[in-house]
């Protein structure tokens, strides 16, 4: 069964900012545009699945979330369905962003929600010099946790990773943005309710809270994604098909990879991803990546599959980088909501010609009135080729790039207008 052609427009926080693709077929027009009199529609690019991974549906019969648990009663545990996941997303237009690791005017870690700084953690190396496993998913594995959630459409189930000893709990949007009652069982067994913190369905992040969290609780150590390396090794660590406390090992195989990823419904998610080998399946959505030292480098999020195919990992697998991840979670535990950078702009995905060089990049189709794209100077017409350092390879890559900006942040933009190159200097700004 083929999954459906799949489009998106502009967010409810992002006006006009979001690439408007879905796989091959005709041609169409800028997502929230029809083409006016004399206008080409605007060719759209497409690519493979990307899918979900929380929400690992369990059978209503056997595997329903338990009523009335409490710190103090661990029920016993259910047996797993090893249900087939549909996909459901798309992950379209993927292209390198240009090779950098750095992410672009993050806040440290450490916000003013008081997240976990980087430590000192060192997990040892074999004696020939390759990662000790064993170390770090002992280390590591006392600070993830899988969720189980209800909600009227069902059951499912998902991970999370420990942020602090208040019970705090970093996970994916959909994983919990729907769900009536929350049941988090540690790596221990131990079975605690959790109460939304908040969610922020433009980055996929949300934050739960134990509702009476043990005092003897192991927070993750965070670590940093803008000093990562492409062939770096990487432990990933969740609740696949509901199998708690599983460990996978691979490499980082992409950097600021973009993903558009969507739950089926009305939200979607752009990312430049890191992409892994390391397998993940339905059910690691939340869990934490972590490197060699056993800090957290990132958040599950996302597989690709073949088009039309239920299967689980074919070594493409997707995480938000974590200082993207820990701005938001800083906010969500602030405010209980996140704010996002904005250009104002609508995107398609183009080539460009400038000093006899043929590059990729994003090509601006409306600019909004009085928003920072305006105010800028960008036009219809012009290329994005670059935001300061970062190539932008795509409507994907730019979109991606400028939600890890701070509203008020300036960026300097490289547009080829005219088959010349011009950089345009724009104040981001939130709606």
């Amino acid at each position: 069964m083929t999954t459906p052609p799949q489009q998106f427009g502009p967010g409810p926080d992002q006006p006009g900012f979001a690439s408007p693709y879905h796989r091959p077929g005709p041609p169409q027009s800028s997502a929230g545009q029809e083409p006016t009199a004399g206008q080409e529609p605007i060719p759209q690019y497409g690519g493979p699945d990307a899918t979900d991974l929380g929400t690992y549906p369990y059978s209503s019969a056997t595997a329903s979330v338990p009523q009335g648990a409490s710190p103090t009663t661990v029920p016993p545990r259910r047996p797993r369905i090893w249900a087939a996941v549909t996909a459901a997303a798309v992950l379209a237009a993927v292209l390198a962003s240009g090779g950098t690791a750095a992410l672009v005017n993050q806040e440290s870690p450490t916000g003013s929600a008081g997240l976990p700084q980087v430590s000192g953690t060192q997990v040892s190396l074999n004696s020939t010099g390759t990662p000790d496993w064993e170390k770090a998913a002992a280390a590591a594995r006392p600070s993830v946790v899988a969720i189980e959630f209800s909600s009227r459409a069902g059951s499912g189930a998902g991970s999370g990773v420990i942020l602090d000893s208040a019970g705090r709990i970093l996970t994916n949007n959909h994983v919990v943005a729907d769900a009536q009652k929350i049941v988090v069982t540690l790596g221990d067994g131990r079975m605690y309710e959790a109460t939304v913190v908040g969610t922020d369905a433009t980055t996929d992040l949300a934050v739960i809270q134990l509702s009476d969290p043990p005092k003897d609780l192991t927070a993750a150590t965070l670590g940093t994604s803008a000093d990562l390396e492409v062939g770096q090794d990487v432990m990933a660590v969740g609740n696949p098909l509901g199998l708690d406390n599983t460990v996978t090992t691979g490499i980082i195989s992409a950097l600021d990879r973009p993903v558009t990823a969507s739950d089926g419904g009305t939200d979607t998610v752009v990312t430049n991803a890191i992409q892994i080998d390391a397998a993940i399946n339905p059910g690691n959505s939340g869990g934490p990546l972590f490197n060699a030292e056993g800090q957290v480098i990132g958040l599950t999020s996302s597989i690709a599959s073949l088009t039309g195919s239920q299967s689980g990992s074919i070594g493409l697998g997707f995480a938000i980088p974590i200082d993207l991840a820990t701005n938001v979670a800083d906010q969500l535990i602030k405010n209980g909501t996140a704010e996002h950078a904005y250009l104002g702009v609508s995107l398609s995905d183009t080539t460009a010609t400038v000093d006899g060089t043929t590059r990729a990049g994003a090509q601006v189709e409306q600019v909004m009135a009085g928003t920072p794209a305006e105010s800028a100077g960008l036009r219809a017409g012009d290329v994005i080729i670059k935001i300061d350092d970062h190539v932008v390879g795509s409507a994907e890559s730019l979109t991606g790039y400028v939600r890890q900006y701070a509203s008020g942040t300036e960026a300097v933009l490289t547009v080829a207008r005219d088959g010349k190159s011009v950089e345009v200097t724009v104040t981001l700004a939130t709606k």
